[in-house]
């Protein structure tokens, strides 16, 4: 990879950024402070996949148990407020818990939601950006694979920061741009598969993020469990490159490969973390 000058800022610090050619020859731009990740498609395309939904439903219920042990593995809250709700099925384990529940989601991915939590649940069709943090609070707000893809992150993360109840908990988990995974497959890298996905934090800038908006307590880890067909993805579109509408997971032999080679990518992730392809940010309002 190499790096050619730009002038554009960086979203998070405002630092210079300079234009970072990846393998194959995709650009993202990259902060010197930071080393935030900008993304423009027309530099870094997609390679591709039309909709911004590229996974494969068991996949997802195993992640989704997964990431539901992550995110509870603290007291369990009395409340949730989760930011890109999506189907509803991680607000459903809360609500099962015994949790109030809360989400905002302006219905990108056009999914039918749990019908217990729509019924249940104080749900906003909508961005959070938009939701009344006066009337709505909760214990732990959280986002899965969010902060990628919104408008505004630093406004994202300050309305997760106004809904949370004092002492509460925001959690986020994020790609990570600072991944080993993005300098070895490059434009390959199956993160960058999803077209929305028009940012990548690293460690560094999601830290400094979550401070800006008053959160406190903050720690950033990279989780060994999640996106685990991510180098199995990464070097499918690296070694067969070619137009897949609904995914590189949208095809089975790659994802027999990559629930086969699972040890394999865990056995890696443990000798070198660095190779972990997700971000976990969990952070405090001040009491």
């Amino acid at each position: 990879m190499s790096v050619r000058s730009s002038v554009r800022s960086c979203e998070i610090c405002g630092g210079p950024t300079a234009a970072f050619v990846l393998r194959g020859g995709a650009t993202l731009h990259r902060c010197a402070r930071c080393g935030h990740l900008l993304r423009d498609l027309d530099a870094a395309p997609a390679g591709h996949r039309d909709h911004a939904y590229g996974g494969e439903p068991t996949l997802d219920r195993w992640r989704l148990a997964l990431t539901y042990r992550l995110l509870a593995s603290g007291p369990a809250p009395r409340s949730v407020f989760e930011i890109g709700y999506g189907t509803g099925s991680m607000l459903r384990r809360f609500l099962d818990a015994g949790a109030a529940v809360a989400g905002a989601d302006p219905d990108q991915l056009e999914l039918a939601v749990d019908p217990e939590v729509r019924r249940r649940g104080d749900l906003h069709a909508t961005g959070v950006e938009q939701v009344d943090t006066d009337r709505v609070r909760a214990d732990l707000v959280y986002g899965i694979h969010v902060l990628e893809h919104v408008t505004d992150p630093l406004r994202t993360l300050q309305v997760a920061a106004d809904l949370l109840e004092p002492g509460g908990t925001a959690q986020f988990l994020t790609p990570a741009g600072d991944s080993d995974g993005l300098r070895l497959y490059g434009q390959a890298w199956w993160m960058l598969e999803d077209p929305t996905h028009v940012r990548f934090f690293t460690a560094e800038s999601l830290r400094r993020a979550a401070t800006s908006v008053g959160l406190v307590d903050v720690r950033i880890t990279r989780p060994a469990l999640d996106s685990l067909t991510t180098d199995v993805g990464s070097l499918t579109r690296m070694l067969r490159p070619r137009p897949r509408p609904h995914g590189v997971l949208g095809e089975r032999p790659v994802l027999f490969a990559g629930m086969a080679s699972a040890p394999l990518v865990l056995a890696a992730r443990a000798a070198r973390p660095a190779l972990r392809p997700t971000l976990h940010l969990t952070a405090r309002k001040p009491a």
